[in-house]
């Protein structure tokens, strides 16, 4: 699982057909929006393209000045697998009263 948190500056007169392809790439998921033309994205892992090469795709979309990245994760699909020998954890809770 790769997750990239990003900042995307456009400039204002593009915003609307910026926004539109930012929306409609895949793996691209609109937070929020100003109205100086700054967008809050996040950009995942998909099938098909890593976010690294989506955020690339980004760059071109016309009207975009820059992009920032502002936060990254990254997680091993294959370390998050159950482990036998991991000590378990108690799932009991007591309700809210």
């Amino acid at each position: 699982m790769n997750i990239c948190g990003c900042l995307v500056h456009v400039a204002p007169d593009k915003s609307e057909t910026a926004r539109a392809a930012m929306v409609g790439t895949n793996g691209v998921e609109l937070h929020a929006e100003a109205e100086d033309g700054r967008f809050v994205v996040v950009v995942e892992d998909t099938a098909e393209r890593l976010a690294s090469e989506t955020i690339m795709d980004l760059h071109q979309i016309p009207g975009v000045i820059s992009l920032s990245l502002t936060y990254h994760h990254f997680e091993d699909i294959a370390e998050q697998a159950p482990r036998p020998d991991a000590p378990s954890q108690p799932s009991s809770r007591r309700p809210m009263q």
